[in-house]
């Protein structure tokens, strides 16, 4: 269970639980002045506010003072009044003249231009080491060069398809329940997920201890949505994927008729899958995805499948605790396997195979996957250059080998050293606001406190890295490199069942542009690749930083406390910690963060899901809150006093920061997806909702009542 700060391309691969398993440069960072204390003096906090730029009770914005560092005068639009809409006031002129690059489905000023330019390092990287010149200290090189070196050698993947149909033999022995399942074992411990997930997870009522866990999967669409709604888009985009998978098996070698009855079939199986399949709302409760089940459990809730001979095939035949995240679905899938006729799961298990080796197959698969997508999904007008999905399936397989001589040379060990500090700082100020909290309990309060002070915070890299010795590369086949690495991770996973939590394990790796809160382990990880401007900048003034970075910060530790994060304890355990009072005025709240956000539009016709984006949404409102809160704290504590010299004041700034860091553009196929399978609110509402639920920014720009960004106090929803 993970929560990230934000779903933006590329895609991130976690593997923490199958359950949820559903894509820089800082070579030396700012030193700061030590974070503050608690016990700040109230004389410290007035001669700040005494400092800022006033005429009478507004404060003043000078254009002819100088733009503090950090915030880019370009992309803002200063016609628009800020108390009416701040993102457009922070972003306009970004939005009206920024391109989304013809091979992306979105482009944002922050998460995507960074990724971009990690993607480039990382390219420079992989060029010298698959030319056998790695830099000095670089682990796996072997492994590195050969698998990058076969992913770009692209005439050689024309030999893909006939290695493809030699692995086939195992789905080709399907004939009955029993064998069906042994070809699905085969393909799920090769990393792929035919039918269903299945991984290892802790415990969630024993966090310290890793268990195995079935969940719902197997489906081709981005979710169960696609195959159950009736609207028209959906049905267009049904009819799409019938048409592309019919299309593909025409490319693996059936005859039209042939590939449109294979397409029909895997569409018929799909559909059943997913009409048993839970919602993505649903999948939000995480009391509801802990079945804790022995061995003869799972054969009660699917009975009639050797799953005794699947578990030995995957590697861990003693396994005895065992999760199954919706048991309805299971016993649909045994329902399934006696019921539909051998050639049809031949052909879905082919499809699986199929669509999960398309990096390594010949260019017309690619090219036809990349049709579906984005005419279907992502609205991206060219496919990727194979040296940008070259470095990203590297990032993937072998992304802490990779990230060693990325860290070493471009992360600085003073940003580690800052970053810490701010999120001491934020954590100070999560601390004082719950002694603030009316509508919570002094027992509830005390339990909450405890538990903020249990979360551990990882930065910029692990302090152990993953090995990579099992993996065996050679320079003759993408396609066996692919397997391989990825039947590595396979092993990687099922190899932790049975066993303690690996506390120092990452499931990022470090160039990623993300940050992420796990409440099993009740931790916060910020890689090293988004330590870096927009978020994080030598250049920058610390108001600018705190709001862009620091509201990561904030964001990720509000996670804890959000609807789903607040249903763990201090040690990770799925417990309710809270009184039957405090409990009920928490739901309270966030009902109101649910429907404040039903009502807006995210795209086209299409309101925002209040209750899929509900534990975003708390922690985008309670993030800013804290990090804005911890802002001001740090500047108080400064011996020198405020500067006055800047266009903008310290709030001013710390909101401008905020803002610029989620500029953002989407292609509208990619907008609509992400209303179905995206947690996070689309990025105008992301800025604009919280700060018009804040009164500090209302008054940093001072906003009157009435206007879009001064919500009056009836009307507004928080909760931390």
């Amino acid at each position: 269970m993970v929560f990230l700060l934000t779903s933006e391309e590329p895609p991130v691969r976690i593997v923490l639980s199958a359950a949820l398993a559903a894509a820089f440069l800082v070579s030396a960072c700012r030193t700061t002045e030590p974070a503050p204390t608690r016990d700040e003096s109230a004389a410290q906090a007035a001669a700040t506010a005494s400092s800022e730029q006033t005429e009478g009770h507004r404060r003043v914005i000078d254009p002819t003072r100088p733009m503090p560092p950090g915030i880019d005068e370009s992309a803002m639009d200063t016609s628009v009044d800020p108390c009416e809409d701040f993102y457009q006031y922070a972003c306009g002129s970004w939005l009206k003249n920024t391109e989304i690059p013809a091979d992306r489905a979105a482009w944002s000023r922050g998460f995507a231009s960074i990724a971009e330019r990690n993607e480039k390092i990382l390219h420079d990287l992989l060029d010298e080491i698959a030319q056998g010149k790695p830099p000095e200290g670089t682990p796996y090189a072997q492994q590195l060069g050969d698998f990058y070196a076969t992913c770009m050698d692209e005439p050689k993947l024309e030999s893909g398809l006939a290695e493809l149909k030699k692995q086939l033999v195992h789905v080709e022995k399907v004939k009955d329940a029993e064998s069906l399942l042994d070809a699905v074992a085969w393909m799920h411990a090769r990393g792929m997920s035919p039918l269903f997930q299945f991984g290892s997870t802790p415990d969630l009522k024993r966090p310290d201890f890793m268990i195995a866990e079935f969940h719902q999967g197997g489906l081709g669409l981005p979710d169960r949505d696609y195959y159950v709604k009736d609207d028209p888009k959906m049905k267009q985009v049904r009819d799409n994927y019938r048409a592309h998978v019919a299309k593909m098996f025409e490319l693996f070698g059936q005859k039209p008729a042939q590939a449109q009855q294979s397409a029909d079939a895997v569409m018929d199986l799909e559909t059943k899958l997913a009409q048993v399949s839970l919602t993505r709302v649903e999948m939000r409760d995480p009391k509801r995805l802990y079945n804790k089940l022995d061995r003869e459990g799972l054969e009660k809730t699917a009975p009639g499948l050797p799953w005794g001979a699947f578990l030995a095939t995957v590697g861990v035949p003693d396994v005895k605790d065992i999760n199954i995240a919706h048991p309805p679905f299971f016993a649909e899938v045994s329902k399934l396997a006696k019921e539909v006729k051998p050639v049809e799961w031949r052909t879905y298990l082919t499809w699986v195979f199929i669509r999960e080796t398309v990096p390594a197959l010949p260019g017309r698969f690619q090219q036809e996957h990349f049709a579906f997508v984005s005419q279907n999904l992502s609205g991206a007008k060219v496919d990727l250059p194979r040296w940008k999905k070259c470095v990203s399936y590297t990032d993937q397989l072998l992304g802490e080998a990779l990230a060693v001589p990325f860290v070493k040379k471009y992360f600085g060990e003073e940003g580690k050293k800052t970053t810490l500090a701010m999120v001491q700082q934020i954590e100070k100020e999560f601390e004082k606001d719950l002694d603030s909290l009316s509508w919570m309990d002094d027992q509830t309060r005390e339990r909450a406190r405890q538990k903020l002070r249990a979360i551990t915070n990882k930065i910029g890299y692990p302090e152990k890295w993953k090995q990579y010795d099992a993996l065996e590369t050679d320079r003759s086949s993408f396609l066996a490199n692919w397997l391989r690495a990825n039947e590595v991770e396979a092993k990687r996973e099922v190899n932790k069942i049975g066993k303690p939590v690996d506390k120092t394990e990452w499931f990022m790796t470090p160039p990623t542009v993300n940050a992420y809160y796990n409440p099993p382990l009740n931790e916060i990880v910020f890689p090293a690749g988004i330590l870096q401007p927009p978020f994080f900048d030598i250049h920058a003034t610390d108001p600018v930083n705190f709001g862009a970075m620091g509201m990561v910060m904030g964001h990720e530790t509000t996670h804890g406390f959000d609807d789903e994060g607040r249903q763990f304890d201090f040690d990770g355990s799925l417990n309710d910690w809270w009184t039957e009072a405090s409990a009920k005025a928490f739901a309270a709240k966030a009902e109101c963060v649910k429907n404040r956000y039903s009502q807006e539009i995210a795209v086209d016709d299409l309101h925002v899901n209040g209750a899929l984006t509900l534990g975003e949404n708390i922690a985008d409102m309670g993030g800013l809150k804290l990090a804005h809160a911890a802002m001001r704290s740090w500047q108080a504590q400064k011996k020198q006093p405020a500067a006055g010299s800047y266009r903008y004041d310290d709030d001013q700034q710390f909101f401008l920061g905020f803002a610029q860091s989620w500029c953002n553009k989407y292609r509208p196929e990619n907008a609509r997806m992400r209303v179905t399978v995206d947690p996070h609110s689309p990025p105008p509402l992301r800025v604009n909702v919280p700060l018009s639920n804040l009164p500090a920014f209302q008054e940093a720009f001072q906003c009157k009542p009435g206007q879009k960004m001064a919500k009056p106090a009836a009307e507004r929803c928080e909760v931390w």
